[in-house]
């Protein structure tokens, strides 16, 4: 994926799509899902994967509602491996049990992430600790595949702490955490309050990689403190949503723009989007969006970037020392002299072609 993104300015990242927005929940946040629509069926779910590899995509994102309500999401993962892309899936982990898990490793998915609101369910979410603990064994168990565990803090939680709990019980289990920021319905920005932001701290000093972007990206930092991001949002090029109509919108929060059926986006859609300034963009707080502008800005100004991401880290931890690995590909990449002879090799590698 990273070597992809360096070698070309125009295939999308990612791309998020949706095989239902039916969901088994109703967290009171969220505006993405509904109660009665059907799965998208497999055929047209298998066209859209195909169609969506055929723009270059590197990572295909089965999102929802809850994804894991389609009754054949197996064939649309492996659809999505025989392309070569990687597959990854964001849930509610309700329905995940032993046999669920050893198809979606059969299926060939790469990565799972599961949000967790709280240690016990409430009127604003179900998604919590008590529910979903023997779901996480099971994954710890059984699962093939990368698993992440996301806990939130912002509006709409009532206990911080929780989000401090959800993040160590991860690391119990041997699983990544990240933290996200609640938004509102617009995907807009809602600041931290004081004590979320201690916890927020807190979940950080338990340690985290490098380029981990949930922690160390300057745009979480900024939405923390209730500041503005000045960044380019290359929303409907680098990163695409698609819906269970077939339309390809900017993200989840920016549903009707540019609404286009995929069977008509073009590299001329990609290009002329990506370079569209978005008046979102500034309050915004969809992570994934911002992933993908970080790689361009990796792409564009990696010695810069990679030197605003060190900085970052050592404000942090004064004890920091750059990883080796870190400090070889600076060497091999970052130096003019270098750069072209090490790309060449790491693009037959990785097998890009375009």
């Amino acid at each position: 994926m990273f070597a992809r993104a360096m070698h070309s300015p125009r295939h999308p990242i990612l791309a998020q799509i949706i095989p239902t927005r039916r969901c088994n929940l109703d967290c009171a946040y969220c505006n993405e899902y509904d109660k009665t629509s059907e799965p998208v069926p497999v055929k047209t779910m298998l066209r859209r994967i195909d169609l969506v590899a055929t723009l270059g995509t590197t990572i295909i994102t089965l999102s929802g509602g809850e994804p894991t309500l389609h009754p054949q999401l197996d064939a649309v993962i492996a659809r999505i491996r025989s392309h070569g892309a990687i597959a990854t899936l964001i849930t509610n982990g309700l329905l995940l049990t032993p046999e669920y898990i050893r198809g979606l490793n059969r299926a060939g998915l790469d990565y799972l992430q599961i949000s967790i609101d709280n240690v016990r369910p409430d009127k604003v979410s179900k998604k919590s600790l008590q529910v979903l603990d023997l779901k996480l064994q099971w994954l710890a168990e059984h699962a093939e595949f990368d698993v992440t565990i996301n806990s939130v803090l912002g509006c709409g939680v009532r206990d911080p702490e929780d989000a401090y709990r959800v993040a160590v019980r991860a690391r119990e289990l041997g699983f990544p955490s990240t933290v996200g920021v609640l938004h509102d319905h617009n995907g807009q920005l809602r600041p931290l309050e004081a004590s979320h932001r201690a916890v927020y701290d807190r979940i950080v000093s338990l340690g985290n990689g490098l380029f981990s972007f949930a922690h160390y990206d300057r745009f979480q930092e900024a939405i923390l403190d209730g500041r503005p991001n000045q960044w380019h949002c290359r929303a409907g090029g680098r990163f695409l949503y698609i819906c269970e109509d077939g339309l390809v919108h900017f993200c989840s929060q920016q549903r009707g723009s540019p609404a286009i059926p995929l069977e008509q986006y073009t590299p001329e859609h990609l290009a002329r989007y990506a370079d569209q300034p978005k008046p979102c963009a500034p309050l915004c707080t969809i992570s994934c969006v911002h992933q993908t502008a970080m790689l361009d800005a990796f792409r564009e100004q990696p010695r810069q970037t990679l030197a605003g991401i060190l900085e970052r880290r050592r404000l942090r931890d004064p004890a920091f020392e750059t990883p080796p690995l870190v400090r070889m590909l600076d060497w091999m990449f970052l130096n003019p002299g270098r750069r072209s002879l090490f790309g060449k090799l790491a693009v037959r590698l990785f097998g890009v072609t375009r």
